[in-house]
């Protein structure tokens, strides 16, 4: 489980193929701290890690993972957002995010508005994901609240500490971003749609 509070940076340093998986080994201040079966969030994607040492940590994702996020277009030397798994009792300072990633979203449009930014992202709604004004939103792991909300896409207001430590500094229009749907929204459709049954 996660909040979608970003803690550093990671640099991709190695991507090793092994039949349908990919390895990826990450530099990060992070890997001292790590062991081990433990999760940490890249990119929004819940891995856990297989091997670390004190400067880089090894994670591996698997086809399905690779089919459902944006995991698959990294190239060696790419930052990525890293967030440990929460502690039971801290302070919850985004939003229960499970590293479940929903589908991937697409970047339309970068606004930039007198010190903060907007960006609009669309998605296939055909997936039965939805949003709401004001509800929440994870792309590549950093927990937002939605500006607007429409059929198929979402904008959200960034602040400049979100624009400098997350990956948003890096999006261009047509980026692929991992989104993950507030949990509880998807309850709550899942329920609608079994009433209309």
């Amino acid at each position: 489980m996660f909040t979608g509070i970003i803690e550093t940076f990671g640099s991709l340093s190695k991507i090793e193929q092994d039949a349908g998986n990919i390895h990826f080994t990450i530099t990060s201040p992070l890997a001292a701290e790590l062991q081990v079966d433990q999760s940490v969030a890249h990119n929004g994607v819940c891995l856990t890690v297989v091997e670390c040492d004190q400067n880089t940590y090894k994670v591996t994702a698997i086809a399905e993972t690779l089919n459902k996020t944006n995991l698959g277009d990294l190239k060696v030397g790419d930052q990525i957002n890293l967030e440990r798994a929460m502690i039971m009792g801290s302070r919850l300072d985004g939003h229960i995010v499970q590293g479940h990633v929903d589908q991937v979203g697409v970047c339309e449009k970068i606004v930039e508005e007198d010190g903060s930014w907007r960006f609009s992202f669309s998605y296939d709604a055909s997936t039965g994901n939805t949003t709401i004004e004001k509800g929440s939103i994870t792309v590549d792991g950093t927990s937002l609240t939605v500006v607007d909300a429409t059929d198929n896409g979402f904008s959200v207001a960034i602040i400049p500490y979100t624009f400098e430590n997350t990956r948003f500094n890096q999006y261009q229009v047509g980026t692929r971003v991992n989104l993950e749907f507030d949990v509880l929204g998807k309850y709550v459709a899942r329920y609608m749609n079994l009433l209309k049954k």
